[in-house]
């Protein structure tokens, strides 16, 4: 059965700890849009207060979760236990963006490792937090990270990532823009001065 919660519990909080591995889900406001469900990984996942997450996003193929928030703000997060007894984890909230230009980026970013290829900061304001069983999930064995994204990144390095988001992260594939086009025309702006 399922329960609500309107913040994380510490018991909550100790669930996700212990998850290799989170989805995130969101979707524009147009009826034709593309539904967008991520999966992500690494040690990218940060529980701020039992009414606020965040979660360190690296450069990926799309951009599909900073332009959905940016536009409409809604956003879920799903943690399932793969090992251990069964249990669905979702957050529904309101997304939102950090970037390098965010006068509190120093903070938000010093809560993280330093991956290569890092992108923004998604932030989720909690409005409702939802458990359930899980029977069906199957059950599997984590056997570690995959790093094959980080070495990705480091063998672009900073420029090679830079022309990247030009190429493919500035606009979701049903063109909303996403706020990195704007950033990328602020970095200009100050090599420029």
């Amino acid at each position: 059965m399922a329960q609500f919660y309107p913040e994380l519990t510490p018991q909550l909080e100790s669930f996700i700890s212990r998850q290799p591995v989170f989805f995130v889900a969101t979707a524009p406001l147009s009826a034709d849009g593309h539904i967008n469900l991520s999966p992500k990984g690494y040690d990218s996942f940060r529980v701020i207060t039992p009414n606020t997450v965040a979660y360190l996003d690296l450069t990926g193929s799309g951009n599909e979760t900073s332009g959905h928030v940016t536009e409409n703000g809604r956003i879920t997060l799903m943690f399932c236990a793969f090992e251990g007894p069964p249990l669905i984890l979702r957050i529904f909230g309101q997304g939102s963006v950090i970037l390098p230009d965010h006068p509190e980026w120093v903070t938000w970013i010093s809560r993280f490792p330093n991956w290569p290829g890092i992108r923004q900061i998604i932030t989720v304001r909690i409005s409702q937090v939802q458990t359930s069983c899980g029977y069906g999930v199957p059950l599997m064995t984590y056997q570690g990270p995959r790093n094959t994204l980080a070495r990705w990144a480091e063998q672009k390095g900073p420029d090679g990532i830079r022309q990247y988001w030009i190429d493919h992260n500035l606009a979701t594939i049903d063109q909303l823009p996403t706020p990195l086009a704007q950033h990328l025309d602020t970095l200009e702006d100050d090599a420029d001065a």
